[in-house]
């Protein structure tokens, strides 16, 4: 999966999880879990959905990694 794809598969999730995400409004380096206000259940679940559809495993230590739009596609085109 290159990081594109990767990208799309991480807006999907979130729409899922926050039907009116405005993406315009969040940039690639932006922390969108204040952007759309995540809380920690919302989060977990994002994470659980980004596992299962990438096919990989992501651990504690990579939420990091996974508090922006960048970071997340990034994450997921290296590990797919």
């Amino acid at each position: 999966m290159n990081r594109d794809q990767a990208l799309d598969l991480v807006k999907d999730a979130l729409t899922e999880i926050v039907p009116d995400a405005d993406f315009t409004a969040i940039g690639p380096e932006t922390d969108y879990r204040d952007a759309l206000d995540l809380d920690s259940i919302d989060f977990l679940t994002l994470v659980e959905r980004l596992s299962d559809r990438a096919g990989c495993r992501i651990e504690e230590d990579d939420y990091l990694r996974l508090s922006t739009l960048a970071g997340a596609a990034a994450l997921l085109a290296d590990r797919s």
